[in-house]
């Protein structure tokens, strides 16, 4: 068909070359206030999505009646929180900041782009995501923040990220808040089927514009995280709400968040089956019943009062190792980065590419390794990494290399591990992104 193959293959080099990446695209992209999609979506769909997490709203102010641009903040309790946003601010339309490695998967690029999400380099300085939102707000339209930057991998708000106090001062518009409840506890980061059971949604306001002009950026945060502050265990301690399993047992790969043995101290020897853990190592066993409590089973056994009581053993552990003189942690991981052209399909967050070495010290983040056969290395200080992201479970983990994407599969079950040691080695190094006094109010 082709009488001249190599003018062929050098032509099409040349189309490809001129073809812009999907990271060109996003850079080069204007965000816009969302169309009539918007109201398909938050009055066709979103009401029909819901009914398995059964929301009730409690309005203490409704920013759907400000006719001007107005932010819109919530707690990240899970992937789904769509369905406790949008509906608080009908008919006003939200442009929500969503991460950025979100427009490489198919097809849910085509819903974020159908409605003009912003896409936001989480964890990182991002100037283009900063101007989009400042735009929006220009035309008059409404921005929606989670200023954790990832949903919660533990059920319990994380702090605010640095700069968002400079950023709702320089909006200057009036800020709205929604505090979910009982959401993660529908969709556990650690198990991503979703638990059909109740939610409960405030609705308030949180700044005013002359608030914004008065407080200082930190004065801001603080207001932020003692708003934002939150605990689907403690608050579904009182309520007892039940949620509803797929079958797998409420105990399903409950291991990948609760880590430590609380009895012997042992690692990643949690094993589980139904509504049960035990460890392998002593044998200390507990259940878990449909409304998340905990309980010990058995003689000798021990178990802390909450799920979240747990995970804040695991990481008192790993603040005071990161403290031991000469402290590093390391182990084989896989690599992955964003594609170019052909978006990534169900199920995948990015394409494995490569492999080697990642380790944690006093003074970073360090890898070495190859990518696509050829040798990769890095280094990240730690006071530029406060956290890893997790696109879907606590499987893997990412973070941007001089503002590109790269996600890492370790061997073995302690993504969750490595998250603690980055953020509390952050912390003790004096890094920005420091721990609030407070875990839940009111």
């Amino acid at each position: 068909m082709f009488a001249e193959p190599e003018k062929f293959l050098f032509l099409c080099a040349i189309d490809n070359t001129m073809r812009p990446t999907i990271a060109q695209k996003l850079a080069r992209r204007q965000a816009k206030k969302p169309g009539f999609l918007y109201d398909i979506l938050v009055k066709g769909v979103i009401p029909i999505l819901s009914k398995s997490v059964s929301p009730t709203f409690t309005y203490k102010a409704r920013p759907g009646e400000d006719k001007g641009p107005f932010v819109l903040i919530s707690n990240h309790a899970s992937r789904v929180d769509y369905l406790y946003t949008a509906p608080v601010c009908w008919p006003r339309r939200l442009n929500y900041v969503v991460g950025y490695n979100e427009f490489f998967l198919w097809p849910t690029c085509i819903l974020l782009n159908g409605v003009n999400v912003i896409p936001k380099k989480n964890f990182t300085p991002d100037v283009h995501s900063i101007k989009q939102m400042i735009g929006i707000i220009r035309q008059g339209g409404c921005i929606c923040i989670m200023p954790e930057g990832m949903s919660s991998i533990t059920g319990m708000a994380q702090p605010v990220m640095p700069g968002g106090g400079a950023l709702l001062k320089k909006l200057g518009v009036n800020v709205y808040y929604t505090k979910i409840s009982g959401g993660y506890l529908a969709n556990t980061k650690h198990y991503l089927k979703q638990r059909n059971g109740k939610t409960e949604v405030t609705v308030d306001q949180m700044f005013t514009p002359e608030e914004l002009a008065a407080l200082t950026p930190l004065e801001i945060e603080d207001r932020m995280n003692r708003l934002l502050a939150h605990d689907d265990y403690i608050w579904n301690k009182e309520k007892q709400f039940a949620y509803r399993d797929k079958g797998d047992g409420m105990a399903a790969e409950l291991d990948t968040l609760l880590y430590l043995c609380p009895k012997c101290g042992a690692m990643h020897r949690m094993a589980c089956e139904g509504d049960t853990m035990r460890c392998t190592a002593c044998g200390n066993t507990i259940s878990i019943d449909n409304r998340y409590n905990i309980a010990a089973v058995g003689e000798g056994s021990v178990c802390p009062e909450l799920v979240t009581d747990w995970t804040l053993l695991e990481r008192e552990k790993a603040a005071a190792d990161v403290r031991q003189p000469g402290f590093s942690y390391s182990g084989h991981v896989r690599i992955g980065r964003l594609p170019k052209y052909r978006k990534l399909g169900l199920g995948q967050t990015s394409r494995i590419c490569g492999d080697g070495t990642l380790m944690l010290d006093a003074e970073g983040l360090h890898f070495n390794g190859q990518q696509d056969g050829e040798p990769l290395s890095f280094n990240i200080p730690t006071a530029q990494l406060p956290t890893f992201g997790m696109c879907t479970d606590i499987s893997r983990f990412y973070t941007f290399v001089d503002g590109e994407f790269i996600e890492f599969f370790p061997d073995g079950r302690d993504a969750l591990r490595w998250d603690h040691l980055v953020e509390e080695m952050h912390r003790f190094r004096g890094g920005r992104w420091q721990n609030t006094e407070y875990r839940h109010e009111g």
